[in-house]
């Protein structure tokens, strides 16, 4: 295995820096996602080793280590078929430690699953990021609910992924901060003054469109995607992103549905550009109670109206200012997407504009590494036991 000298500290970490050794239950390449957005501006500062759930698939245990940028690996572990998952993944964790010599390191977990196999490390500071209640999703682990508290009496410090998350966890830990959703302006603001070519497959699909990109899975509203097809037949619905843990038969499907399957990060602008407006159509259930979808600024910031059920944290953080039309039933939502259809005015935009120069990937990272670093240094929390930082 390579190994990569840590570099020096470019202003949001201190130096030196430690290795992160990130423990997640996402796939690096699946989806980009928040551990994307935040690790990546990780490595500028240090290595970051990005463990993914193991791929039962081999013989013989090994590690394969891929390249996903300066300073940053991501670690895919190889089982054979039947081993135990947790006595596999120690064995091949340790001889990673081994290779790399990291004389000090930090365990950034997003699922608590991971314990099961570094319970026994010794990190400068054990980090927990709740970015979903992960034993609300479908096929949760029975005891993740017992490995999530365990995780809690370990870390120094937890982050949460929205306020709702927060409010949820902030009575378990005594060093709990939100950091709700973040955006990388630049990237979603090219779709607002697009004039490029449109990527083929939505190219011939007629106007006027709604759109929505992300998995489609327990969270999306099938059946009121089903019910708004009906509804409006001159809205053509373009739905984007990969379909997880639902049988894909269960999709509606009506000439003006179009699902265009998964995209790339970076193909994300370029479909935006050819909507006239965009969904988040999550059903209320368990999985989605505590959700603070990442798209809600991505859209905004690609100057796009936006259409909602009512997620709390979207309803607090984006409805209750107008930035976000909010509906809770079929019915209010085709009505709200009518609306929507008219072009937003200055007033809109001016708001949008400025809620969005309070958030940024960067600074949230920032904010966060500042938290790890007062772990390391012995001192207090930034704000009491239980602060919000918000980006």
């Amino acid at each position: 295995m390579s190994s990569l000298s840590p570099s020096e500290s470019d202003g949001l970490r201190g130096s030196p820096a430690p290795d992160i050794l990130c423990f997640s239950h996402l796939r690096w390449h699946f989806v980009t996602q928040r551990p994307q957005h935040l690790l990546t501006r990780a490595a500028r500062g240090g290595r970051v080793f990005f463990w993914e759930e193991p791929v039962f698939d081999e013989s013989e245990p090994r590690l394969e280590l891929l390249e996903a940028g300066e300073g940053l690996q991501v670690v895919r572990p190889h089982l054979a078929p039947g081993t135990d998952a947790d006595r596999g993944q120690r064995e091949l964790l340790a001889g990673l430690l081994r290779d790399v010599a990291s004389q000090e390191y930090v365990c950034w977990y997003y699922t608590p699953m991971a314990l099961g196999f570094t319970g026994d490390l010794r990190p400068a500071v054990t980090v927990y990021d709740c970015m979903d209640e992960l034993s609300a999703f479908q096929g949760a682990p029975p005891e993740l609910r017992a490995r999530e508290g365990e995780l809690f009496r370990r870390a120094e410090v937890v982050f949460t992924g929205g306020m709702s998350l927060y409010e949820s966890k902030r009575r378990q830990h005594g060093n709990v901060h939100a950091f709700p959703s973040s955006i990388d302006v630049q990237h979603f603001r090219a779709a607002a003054s697009s004039s490029g070519r449109e990527p083929d497959d939505q190219a011939a699909i007629a106007h006027p469109r709604a759109g929505f990109y992300g998995v489609l899975d327990e969270r999306f509203d099938v059946a009121l995607m089903a019910e708004l097809a009906r509804l409006r037949p001159g809205i053509e619905f373009v739905l984007i992103g990969p379909v997880v843990k639902i049988d894909p038969a269960s999709l509606p499907h009506s000439p003006n549905l179009h699902y265009l399957g998964a995209k790339s990060y970076a193909e994300l602008p370029a479909y935006l550009a050819g909507w006239d407006v965009a969904m988040l159509p999550f059903a209320l259930n368990e999985s989605t109670r505590f959700i603070s979808p990442t798209k809600t600024p991505e859209y905004l910031a690609a100057g796009k109206p936006v259409v909602s059920t009512p997620i709390h944290d979207v309803v607090r953080g984006y409805g209750d200012e107008g930035l976000v039309a909010i509906a809770s039933t079929p019915e209010e939502f085709a009505a709200a997407l009518d609306k929507a259809l008219t072009p937003p005015d200055a007033a809109w935009r001016e708001a949008v504009e400025a809620k969005l120069a309070t958030n940024s990937w960067d600074r949230t990272w920032a904010a966060m590494w500042e938290e790890v670093e007062r772990v390391r240094a012995g001192k207090a929390p930034s704000s009491g036991s239980q602060a919000v930082r918000l980006p």
